[in-house]
């Protein structure tokens, strides 16, 4: 057990937030209001840089803005499509006058438009004469772009429209301005979760606490990530993941505690006493259940992948926000209410602890218990089905075809790809260190190599810089950005053919571009995922070994969790990748997975299994410490725990579901399936059939840990026993 003077540490926090509670609701209040001024004041730096250290696409990058420095910032795309042929002398005047326009607006160093003149590329043209771009160059990297200088660029070009004259942008640059609108996910989510709290609760006012403390919590992590990402690399996406994370697991926590402080006003305490009661008791749980969570996405640190670990922050600070709004926000203002949190009843509640043997759950736990084998092989077939497509995984980063078309991007990006090829929206960059007395020649060779190559489309000429110690070559391949066939021709160029044309030149090339990055990152990815699965799956194994005193529990625990979170895998490849269901999810388009995803999913969803392992497992250690009868404990446990841990997970899923529905992007659509299968799966046919299935198995087994094991490990009781308690002794109560 935890030594008495730290485990009355939480009982003590419930009792000064509770005498305190004006004071803590303040702090809290002024808390949100000044990092919420401070991060609209210095404004964000969201940008999707999606580079992994010292590949070879990252060096191309570094050659780049050191010898070419006018090109060092992105570059975004005006696209113009007409109805009447670009040759038209009107076309001609409008396109003249949209470059015109473009150029000297702030931070625009360069515009390359379409033609023959000056300054101007023919192949910047489409073959039928009605698509045309022109590349705006900017003298940064969007990252540090200020939003104001894009949206100039954005609105100079929408001006120059009209009827017969579209005009549509893409690029990194005007990716963020177009992934800054936000979403409707949010309050999709918390309006279901409104509905299943009250359904839980039966109460307005109870159901309205844990709501409070989630969306405050959120509310501070959203200003923190902006302040944040003016020093770490943070996707536009990243607040919308955090809150998806911190909103579901802020109402699952308080959730556990103020249906423990509910149940303990029932039978008896007082509002104040109840309040320690819960802290000291499923407070612990919580915290526990939090800290795993956050162990799993400290995890993501050990990638190195500076947008990983922005994301990772956002995630991580905001489950630590809504923990810490959990254990002292929340018994402030359940202090405001006291006995009055179960006014304003939409119907009646049953009060008290009412007995296991009544109640559905233990009544289906004992029909489980009394054919294991046939359901926990009816689960574990119904895994293995769900969880088959992931073999089948193709990663890669996605493009902008993936995009919802009501975005500009998207609209460009078909443009782009009608008008000269689905290649035309992700060129390659080969980079080329020139050095002195390198022979020269080797570059027109280089050029073409690159062109007598099927898969490219097009290759536009060397161009040389100022000081002719670097070269810069553009390749155009045929297949789209995300294609397969593009991260074939990428790699097979870099073995074979750029080695062959520049043999005994002396130059050095570096192939770059989005594709190239995307293919370099993939790979990091896939080298260190062994070793952050490993690392995950083994402290929490030696978290739960500490906590329950067994060997099999944890090991059961990490199976279980990997099925159901492979199953979530085979979910997003059949809906993503093989287009199953597409339209009802609202997917427009297949894809493959973005080479992230995986690793972040498996972060998250283990946390979260562990959420519902520790709840449960603890309920049905506390039994089996009771009676020693391993078959009732797990039916007791499952009876008293299967309400309150049916509420939450669909109160997870509503919130993660609510991004399949309520958000443009593709990322969080496949993020919030893939999270809400999870939970869905880990809640149903993971806790409610495999684990007492395979507990009824093993019987006295689910216990059995080596004492000399048992004498060096420390003793954590996450639940607290009642003689530690500041209180009367106090029976677990039922969920409400």
């Amino acid at each position: 057990m935890l030594k008495a003077r730290e485990e009355t540490r939480l009982g003590r926090l419930a009792r000064f937030s509770y005498t305190r509670r004006r004071l803590v609701l303040v702090l809290w209040i002024i808390g949100l209001v000044v990092i919420s001024v401070l991060s609209v004041k210095i404004g964000n730096k969201y940008a999707n840089k999606f580079t992994s250290g010292n590949t070879e696409s990252a060096r191309a990058q570094n050659l780049l803005s050191s010898r070419f420095p006018q090109a060092a910032g992105d570059s975004a795309d005006i696209v113009v499509h007409t109805t009447s042929p670009l040759s038209d002398p009107a076309n001609q005047a409008g396109i003249a006058k949209l470059v015109s326009s473009l150029r000297g607006l702030p931070h625009v160093s360069s515009v390359a438009g379409p033609g023959v003149g000056p300054g101007e590329n023919p192949t910047q043209v489409s073959p039928n004469g009605h698509t045309a771009y022109a590349v705006v160059q900017f003298d940064k990297i969007s990252a540090n772009l200020p939003l104001d200088s894009i949206k100039a660029v954005i609105n100079t070009a929408n001006r120059a429209a009209h009827p017969g004259f579209e005009v549509e942008e893409g690029g990194p640059p005007i990716d963020l301005v177009d992934f800054a609108v936000p979403g409707k996910s949010e309050g999709i989510g918390v309006g279901a979760a409104i509905i299943i709290l009250l359904v839980a609760f039966g109460s307005v006012v109870a159901m309205g606490l844990p709501i409070i403390v989630a969306l405050l919590g959120v509310g501070i992590d959203f200003g923190l990530l902006a302040i944040i990402s003016h020093r770490l690399n943070v996707p536009t996406f990243g607040p919308e993941l955090a809150a998806m994370i911190g909103i579901g697991v802020g109402i699952d926590y308080a959730l556990f505690i103020v249906t423990r402080y509910r149940n303990a006003l029932h039978d008896g305490l007082d509002p104040e006493s109840a309040v320690v009661l819960s802290l000291t008791t499923s407070g612990r749980a919580v915290v526990f259940a939090g800290c795993t969570v956050v162990i799993s996405l400290l995890g993501l640190m050990l990638m190195g992948t500076a947008f990983v670990v922005g994301l990772a922050v956002g995630a991580i600070l905001a489950v630590v926000l809504v923990l810490a709004g959990t254990m002292t926000l929340l018994p402030a203002l359940i202090g405001f209410f006291g006995r009055g949190i179960d006014k304003l009843r939409l119907f009646r509640q049953r009060k008290g602890h009412e007995a296991g043997k009544t109640t559905l759950a233990f009544r289906y736990s004992r029909e489980i218990q009394r054919h294991p084998w046939f359901f926990g092989l009816v689960a574990l077939v119904l895994l293995v089905i769900l969880a088959l497509p992931l073999f089948s995984m193709r990663q890669a980063l996605t493009d902008d075809s993936n995009a919802p078309t009501t975005l500009t991007t998207r609209r460009a990006y078909d443009l782009l790809a009608n008008g000269f090829g689905a290649g035309s929206n992700g060129p390659l960059v080969a980079a080329v260190d020139v050095p002195f007395g390198a022979d020269l020649t080797a570059l027109d060779r280089l050029a073409t190599a690159f062109r007598s190559e099927p898969d490219v489309a097009a290759v536009v000429p060397p161009k040389m810089n100022a000081q002719q110690n670097a070269a810069v070559i553009i390749v155009l391949p045929k297949s789209a950005p995300e294609a397969a066939q593009t991260y074939s021709m990428v790699k097979d160029l870099r073995a074979r053919v750029i080695p062959q044309a520049i043999q005994g030149s002396g130059l050095k090339v570096y192939l770059g571009g989005e594709e190239a990055g995307g293919i370099d990152f993939s790979t990091s990815m896939s080298k260190k995922l062994p070793l952050i699965i490993g690392l995950v799956v083994a402290l929490s194994f030696l978290l739960l070994m500490v906590v329950f005193r067994s060997i099999a529990v944890p090991i059961k625990a990490a199976i279980m969790n990997m099925l159901s979170i492979g199953a979530a895998y085979g979910v997003i490849v059949a809906v993503f990748q093989w287009g199953w269901l597409g339209g009802f999810f609202g997917i427009g388009k297949v894809g493959p997975i973005d080479p992230w995803v995986p690793l972040f999913l498996f972060t998250i969803l283990f946390g979260l299994s562990m959420d519902y392992e520790v709840f449960l497992l603890s309920r049905i250690r506390e039994e089996w410490l009771k009676t020693g009868d391993s078959g009732l404990a797990v039916a007791d446990g499952l009876s008293f725990t299967a309400r309150v841990i049916t509420a939450a997970a669909a109160i997870m899923v509503c919130v993660f579901g609510s991004f399949v529905i309520g958000d443009p992007l593709r990322v969080l659509k496949l993020f919030g399936l893939g999270l809400a299968t999870a939970v869905f799966i880990d809640a149903t046919l993971v806790r409610m059939v495999l684990v007492p299935a395979t507990m009824e198995l093993l019987g006295k087994a689910n216990w059995w840990l080596p004492r000399w094991l048992d004498r060096i490990l420390p003793h954590l009781d996450i639940e607290g026993g009642p003689e530690e308690l500041t209180e009367e002794q106090e029976p677990e109560p039922a969920a409400p």
